[in-house]
């Protein structure tokens, strides 16, 4: 540690409690979790989507369901401040937000994925991203549903990020990119 550094202290960091959580303005972001199947993945997404301010997050298919030990095991009661709803069918889900205003991505390795870095946001854009299942990723179906897929391009020799890294990288990046329009 550099001298004279140190940690934050908790009152330092001046975080809101979850009830102020659910009153502040969010990133017009939702994650679509497509029957991502690790109880731990599914909370550290829900712990990722409250550090980063987004709206919420929509479980489909097989996705573990809150509340259970091993979902707040890395949610930390996440929880309880992001708001989450489930719905069986991840194309239905993408074509409900779709039909709320929602630029809907899938983050996947397709022919036509465009590299994040490349994704333009407007004013208005409301944009739900898509994470799929540690084994399968995105189902073709819902790829074919989403209006795009994005790519976090990798340089190293294994083929794919965790899926809660990966929702990690691209909340990051769009929350950095609507903090400064």
């Amino acid at each position: 540690m550099a001298i004279g550094d140190r940690k934050l202290s908790m009152a330092e960091l001046g975080r809101m409690q979850p009830g102020e959580f659910h009153s502040a303005e969010k990133h017009p972001v939702r994650f679509i979790l497509d029957d991502v199947r690790s109880r731990h993945n599914v909370g550290s997404l829900f712990r990722t989507a409250d550090a980063f301010g987004l709206e919420g997050i929509t479980l489909c298919g097989f996705t573990p369901l809150p509340p259970h030990r091993e979902i707040e095991k890395t949610a930390l009661g996440a929880t309880l401040s992001v708001p989450w709803v489930h719905v069986s069918d991840t194309v239905e889900a993408v074509r409900q937000l779709q039909q709320q205003g929602y630029r809907v991505f899938a983050v996947e390795q397709t022919q036509q994925a465009r590299d994040l870095a490349t994704l333009t946001i407007d004013a208005k854009d409301r944009i739900a991203l898509v994470l799929g299942n540690e084994l399968e990723g995105v189902s073709d179906a819902v790829i074919e549903a989403c209006d795009g897929a994005l790519v976090i391009p990798q340089f190293g020799s294994k083929h794919s990020l965790n899926v809660s890294v990966c929702g990690g990288v691209v909340a990051w990046w769009l929350a950095g990119r609507l903090r400064a329009r």
